[in-house]
């Protein structure tokens, strides 16, 4: 098989999983500039378009830095997803819109009718994203560290959203909820021939209708 790179726009999926299928949900975060989002509705983004000729956010600009830039770094497979959790947003200044989030990419080979994985990781930090006359682009991304290191420089990246980043990256049973729904909603949108999905050392799992 040919190896063809998809992905998904997924702008239900900005944000972190939470129970159930719900609506989005926004707090107030020290003060009107900076949002926590909380969302978990993967089913709902047939009803957020963008027009090809202008970007009306700035969500498929992550989309594109995910796919381009951290999905370089991994081997082609037949389907590339981009699964953004976003913590905070800070959309005061558009030449330098701060958006905080665990930023996951997930690469699936379709064997049969399962979509087994290939490839992926987590890539927890904030980007930097400007807004032009075409769309949107992302100048910068401030990528929190490995090892060691994690702990101090999330702290500075998050700084007073932290607890709410680790809130995300630790919940490991909502993030599993969060990309089966995306993987559901990716091969019914894209009429791909998968009943199942396969992760690293799990059993097939059937893909939610």
């Amino acid at each position: 098989m040919q190896n063809t790179i998809l992905y998904i726009p997924l702008f239900a999926a900005l944000a972190l999983a939470a129970c159930g299928n719900g609506p989005t949900h926004r707090a107030e975060a020290q003060g009107a500039q900076t949002q926590v989002a909380v969302t978990h509705a993967a089913d709902s983004m047939e009803a957020e378009t963008v027009t090809q000729e202008v970007e009306t956010t700035y969500f498929p600009a992550i989309h594109r830095y995910i796919l381009d830039s951290i999905g370089a770094n991994y081997d082609a497979a037949d389907v590339a997803v981009p699964m953004p959790s976003v913590v905070a947003v800070d959309e005061s200044n558009d030449d330098d819109i701060m958006v905080w989030g665990d930023f996951w990419i997930m690469h699936y080979n379709l064997v049969g009718d399962t979509l087994k994985m290939a490839s992926g990781g987590s890539y927890p930090g904030m980007m930097h994203i400007r807004h032009t006359e075409r769309g949107y682009e992302v100048t910068a991304f401030e990528r929190v560290a490995d090892g060691s290191l994690f702990e101090p420089t999330a702290r500075t990246i998050f700084g007073d959203k932290y607890d709410a980043f680790l809130a995300v990256y630790s919940d490991h049973e909502k993030r599993a909820r969060h990309h089966e729904d995306l993987l559901a909603a990716f091969v019914k949108r894209h009429g791909i021939a998968a009943t199942v999905y396969q992760d690293y050392g799990r059993p097939a799992v059937p893909l939610r209708k």
